[in-house]
Formats: C-alpha cells, structure tokens, sequence
C-alpha cells in the first residue's frame, strides 16, 4: 500500500517541499487551541479566550480566497515570506499583549490580523503537486498523501500544545507555533524548482481567467454543510464525554475519528479510482452524514466508539473528492484560490456548528448537539447533488488525451 507513496517522493523536489509544508501548516492544529489557553491562563475568562480564538478563525476563513488570489497572480516565492513575516508579527505581538494585560481591543485586533495573515499551506502545497505531476493517478496519490499529513498534524498538534502550554508557559505553544509556521513557510517559498508559474495581473499580465462559480458552488456550498457537521460533532463529543463523567475520553475519541480518517486516505491514495470527483463528492457528502444518524441516541461512550470510527472512514474521502472537483473545475491559474474557496467555508462551517450546537447541549443535553450535525448533513448533501455536473478548469471526460482514470485521478484532501 505504502509503494506508491515511496515512488512519489522521490520525484524530483518532492519531498523537500512536502516536509517544508508539513512544517509550515502545523499552527492550523495549534494556534485556535493555544490561543484559548493562553488567554484564559491570564485572565481568567473562558469568554475572552473564545472570542479571541474565534477573531482568529473567522478573519483566516473570510481572508484565505483573498491570499490565495495574490499568490496565484504573483507566485509563491514573492509573497508568502510577506505574509508570512506578517503572521508572526500579529502573533508575537499578541502573546506579548496579553502578558503584558493590554485592553481586550489588542489582542482582538491582533488575532484578526494572525488570522487574515495565516498562510493556506495546504492548498499551496497541494498546487505543488498539479504543477509537478500534472493530471494523472500520480495526483490522486499526492493529495492522498497530503489528507494522511492533515490528520496527522490534526493527531498530534493539540497534545503538543498543550503540553507546553501546562508544562513549560501558557504561551510556549503558540511560540512554537509561531516558530514551525515561519520557518516552514520561508522554507517552502525558497523551493522554486517546484513552484507554480505566476498567473494573472501580477504574473503574466494577462486577465484573470473566471472561476467557475456555477460548478464551484456546490462544493463550496456542501463544505460549509460539512464543516458545520464536524464543528457540532466536536463539541458534541466533548460534551457527552463530560456529561458521564469522562472528559478525557471525549480526546480517545477524537483521536479514533481521526485515525479512521487518516486510515481511509492511506488506502485511497494506493487505488485508481474510477468514479468521477463530483460523484464522489456527493456519496461522501451522503455518507457522513448517515454516519451521523446513530450518534443522537448513543450515550454509552463504548458504544460511540466503532461508530465515530465509521465516522472517520467516511471523512479523507469525501475531502478528497472535494478538492478533486476543484480541480477540475477552476483554471489552473487560480487552482490556489479555488481550494482555498473550498477549505475557508469548511472552517467557516466548523465554527458555525460548534457555535450552534453549544447553544443547543446548553438548552436540551449533549446527544442533542449531534442533531446539529445530522441536520448539516442533510443540508450538505441536498447541496452537493445541486448544480452543474461538468467542471471547466481542465477537459472533460473523452476529451482528447483524458481517458476515464486520468480525468478522475486529480484528488486532494
């Protein structure tokens, strides 16, 4: 299973810049976490620290188009040391703000900044590989391997955050934060034989080709569905963990969800996939959320287990899926932009579920929030059935040169 990701590596520039972009992205399973402990360890206020963190959040979904667009027109090696630089500038400051007790104004104003500035890692390194690789099964393999790297990252970042935050300093996480994402960005920028050519005003000159909102909007409409699903499923699970006494579990499970996530990218990345992306997309769509329907009548947390697990084998391939349709949807001058379209209403949606669903196990128990995630759900896939079928970023199907297995390979998570 492991042999086509060996032989992908070793093509040329690859594993430079899939380590340097590992790296680079590790702040997104980091700073949101970090920047509530840190707040809350110094003032106090849980309140404080969820909405210095959800400053953060929303200013990184609402601004990640805008930054990929400017990465596309002017090319990676010119602008992320920029954005970059910027980002650990509003973060730094931040942490200094609140030791040094500012007004509340600050550190708000400086995480809008840290959010506007956090470079979308995962979608330039993605464009890497459609640059390197082109269309093919070779690419469907890549963002596989780039879905394992997310859960990955996603397994690992909140206990290492964590245990610097209660073991060293309330803000030693987000300093490390700081450090990997700077480092790895300006590593990656540097790596210029991989890099995609610049397109548009600032590159070549020429106008921006359209994006394709007709196709595009389903799976930017369906990603805010899901992500609302996987914010409530969250903090469903934390809370339905506490309510039996159990807080440290709502983790062991959070962890099983992931693990069968990073488990069913690994395995599709070692198969030729037959389906074209949109259809994929959609039973994905349909298949998290029928994973959804058990969880608000499971309160045995044994029970929720293999079902959260089942949950979690449906999830890498529906985020594949989605940013294969992107693929071949938008024009390779703005495949940055159009992912990034893709996973900013993801966390829009994340933050909006979780928002809800906590007001719901507030007024009604923890298994209610879980019909936050089903009702999402539903919405999501209504969506994704929605809309136009062909993409207009690359050939369809039959096109000269593109068989059934090339036209399908392109994937990303």
């Amino acid at each position: 299973m492991f042999a086509p990701y060996r032989g992908l590596l070793r093509q040329p520039g690859a594993l430079r810049f899939s380590a340097s972009g590992l790296l680079a992205r590790l702040p997104i399973s980091m700073v949101s976490l970090g920047l509530v402990i840190l707040v809350s360890a110094k003032t106090g206020s849980y309140g404080l620290a969820g909405v210095v963190s959800a400053v953060f959040v929303v200013f990184r979904a609402v601004c990640s188009p805008m930054q990929a667009r400017l990465v596309d027109r002017h090319g990676q090696h010119r602008t992320l040391p920029v954005i970059a630089g910027l980002n650990a500038a509003a973060l730094g400051g931040l942490v200094v703000a609140v030791e040094v007790d500012t007004s509340l104004a600050v550190p708000v104003v400086l995480a809008g900044v840290a959010g506007a500035s956090s470079p979308s890692i995962g979608s330039y390194v993605r464009a890497r590989w459609s640059h390197l690789l082109g269309r093919g099964p070779k690419l469907q393999t890549a963002f596989a391997l780039e879905a394992v790297a997310d859960e990955l990252l996603f397994m690992v970042g909140p206990p290492v955050v964590t245990f610097l935050a209660t073991g060293i300093s309330p803000n030693a996480g987000l300093l490390v934060a700081l450090g990997c994402g700077l480092v790895g960005t300006l590593l990656l920028a540097a790596l210029r034989d991989t890099e995609p050519p610049a397109h548009g005003r600032g590159g070549s000159g020429t106008p921006l080709a359209p994006l394709g909102w007709p196709a595009l909007f389903p799976v930017v409409g369906a990603s805010v569905g899901i992500g609302t699903l996987f914010g409530a499923f969250d903090i469903s699970v934390i809370a339905l963990a506490t309510q039996a006494d159990a807080r440290a579990w709502s983790g062991v499970l959070l962890g099983i969800t992931a693990t069968g996530s990073m488990l069913s990218a690994a395995v599709l990345g070692s198969r030729t996939l037959r389906k074209p992306p949109l259809t994929r997309f959609r039973i994905g769509a349909a298949a998290i959320t029928a994973a959804m329907v058990p969880l608000p009548f499971v309160s045995h947390l044994g029970l929720l287990a293999p079902i959260v697990f089942f949950t979690g084998l449906t999830i890498s391939p529906t985020m594949i899926a989605s940013v294969a349709r992107v693929e071949e949807t938008v024009p390779a001058s703005r495949l940055s932009e159009g992912i990034t379209w893709s996973t900013s209403a993801l966390v829009g949606g994340i933050a909006l579920g979780g928002a809800v669903a906590g007001r719901v196990i507030d007024g009604h128990g923890a298994n209610a929030g879980f019909f936050v995630s089903l009702s999402a759900g539903v919405v999501a896939t209504i969506v994704a059935w929605s809309g136009a079928r062909r993409g207009t970023g690359t050939p369809p199907v039959g096109a000269p040169g593109v068989g059934a297995a090339g036209a399908d390979a392109p994937a990303g998570g």
